[in-house]
């Protein structure tokens, strides 16, 4: 794919960077439990996942995860004063176009009410057709859209239309409003004008690389490119360069893909690999890395990484695959670009599988039980980092019934320091507890003063539903058949924020042992769980005794 669009773009492939973290196919379930030790499962929006045990419990339970977690609304309008965009092709980062207070949705237009097919009130765009909002997205000699707007019309657009069908738009109205095809046309007017198009292709590009997986965009974006750059060599230069980018991010990201299909397609059950090497000779992940603190860290590194690949439209994309927006044919019934979201979500599975397989595996209980306890350090440091992804997959996976069942080994755990982490993550009152420890460390990432107080890793799977409340309690068009721009304002603001945090590089030095470990190593399935649950602590009821044999008897061939 790589050498395709460097070919296409006439640009040369540029050499590929270091090798990105290995990640093993991880499985569809994810375990939760409150602070009286109820199980639960969080489902994500993204696809289906099964419940860990058909218990009433823990349906119960599930009930009220759901209804705990609500919209959140940002209504009030708030304006910050627009960024100057005239250098080419610097981008400013995402915390200069939205901030904490609030995000620019004034474009400084006329006082009315109505303008072209827009409709303002109080200085701020809450509405307008579709074509109106596509002219307000292409520069002019007098003009240059905000930065705002351009990220908030290019994330929402393609609810509505497929980028390349834009990028056609667009470059039809560059080409033809400002004459770029007219031989005979004012040289200083294009001079003018061409430094403002390719500004906006590079806010694209740079934002939204993936669009650019599609043949079609890229056919358009070196059309364009080529009619603004030809007989100006400052302006070649800028477009090499914005290509040249463009195709790293792409080459990076098809690297990425390969590593995980290779992975994911090597996947092994523990099950199967202690049939076949002594569990007393296995490594466990305190052999791995004895520090929590350290694992911490390591853990910290997967997710930045695992974050960095996610685009701003993966969130968009979500929704439409699942739910076509005014009962219109969705725009994406075209297979999807990318799945980074996917696996991202897949990733936190695993992590809570291998938690919870590390806890059943061992056979005394004692080794059980500090095992128990390392782990609720490893959550504390993560909880301190500001990793609270990491934080809430530890405490799911030590939550899943095969391990809360373990009551002998739970009697040798001092449990004081997980019962506080559990009340930090309680769903309880729309997640009360975390979103004010997320506020905080957001806070924290915006005055900070070292790359380490930077870090906010959102409990993800939350991140999601939150968006995706948002989308579900408001209209795409109003009834006069505009877009309700006020919206997507609000769907900017919470993606845009979430782009801020991915973009924060990892200041712990990388361990690649033990980040092989974490990624690679088996972890057992939800039966291969339960049978090691009732291998050391045996079956309290018939119920249990009867999955006990069952288990037995297909995964180990025995009754």
């Amino acid at each position: 794919m790589a050498k395709f669009l460097a070919e296409l773009l006439g640009c040369t492939l540029p050499s590929k960077g270091a090798s990105p973290m290995f990640e093993s196919k991880s499985h569809s379930r994810v375990g939760l439990k409150a602070s009286v030790k109820q199980k639960a499962t969080v489902f994500s929006t993204l696809g289906s996942e099964k419940s860990l045990s058909d218990s009433k419990k823990e349906q119960q339970w599930k009930t009220s995860v759901y209804s705990s977690i609500t919209p959140v609304c940002f209504t009030s309008p708030l304006i910050e004063k627009p960024i100057g965009k005239e250098s080419m092709p610097q981008t400013p980062p995402f915390s200069a176009m939205f901030d904490s207070s609030g995000y620019n949705r004034n474009l400084y237009q006329s006082a009315e009410d109505s303008c072209g097919g827009l409709y303002y009130h109080d200085n701020n765009l809450l509405s307008g057709s579709l074509e109106a909002l596509i002219q307000h997205l292409v520069p002019t000699v007098d003009y240059y859209p905000d930065r705002t707007y351009i990220f908030t019309f290019l994330l929402s657009s393609r609810l509505f239309m497929h980028p390349y069908e834009l990028m056609a738009k667009v470059c039809h109205l560059c080409v033809e409003h400002q004459r770029l095809s007219d031989p005979n046309s004012d040289k200083s007017q294009i001079r003018k004008i061409a430094p403002k198009i390719l500004q906006l292709l590079t806010e694209w590009t740079e934002t939204f690389p993936y669009d650019f997986r599609d043949e079609r965009m890229m056919r358009n974006l070196k059309d364009l490119t080529h009619r603004i750059a030809s007989g100006e060599e400052t302006y070649r230069k800028n477009v090499q360069q914005m290509t040249q980018c463009l195709i790293r991010k792409l080459a990076a990201l098809s690297q990425y893909e390969e590593v995980l299909a290779k992975i994911s397609s090597t996947s092994t059950d523990r099950l199967t690999v202690l049939k076949t090497k002594p569990q007393s000779i296995q490594r466990d992940i305190i052999t791995a890395c004895s520090d929590p603190y350290t694992l911490a860290q390591q853990l910290t590194h997967i997710e930045l990484e695992r974050l960095n690949y996610i685009g701003p439209e993966e969130f968009v994309q979500a929704f439409v695959q699942k739910d076509p927006l005014d009962n219109d044919k969705s725009c994406y019934t075209e297979r999807k670009k990318t799945r980074n979201l996917e696996a991202y979500v897949e990733w936190f599975n695993r992590l809570s599988y291998l938690v919870a397989t590390e806890i059943c595996m061992p056979v005394k209980k004692k080794h059980r039980a500090r095992m128990i306890e390392y782990f609720i350090d490893v959550a504390r440091e993560c909880f301190n980092i500001g990793n609270f992804n990491s934080l809430m997959a530890i405490i799911s996976g030590m939550n899943m019934s095969p391990v809360s069942r373990l009551k002998k080994t739970w009697a040798k755990v001092k449990t004081a320091k997980f019962d506080i982490l559990e009340h930090q993550m309680d769903p309880s009152s729309n997640f009360y507890n975390y979103r004010t420890a997320l506020r905080g460390a957001a806070q924290r990432s915006l005055t900070a003063h070292s790359s380490r107080e930077k870090i906010v890793i959102p409990f993800f799977s939350l991140l999601i539903k939150d968006i995706y409340f948002l989308n579900e309690g408001c209209a795409n068009r109003l009834p006069n058949g505009h877009v309700n721009f006020e919206k997507f304002w609000e769907l900017a603001k919470q993606v845009s924020e979430f782009m801020t945090w991915k973009q924060v590089e990892c200041p712990f030095e990388r361990d690649r042992k033990i980040l092989q470990y974490l990624l690679t190593v088996p972890v057992f399935s939800e039966d291969s769980l339960y049978l090691a649950s009732y291998e050391s602590e045996g079956p309290e009821n018939h119920i249990e005794k009867d999955r006990w044999k069952s288990l037995r008897s297909s995964l180990l061939g025995r009754v």
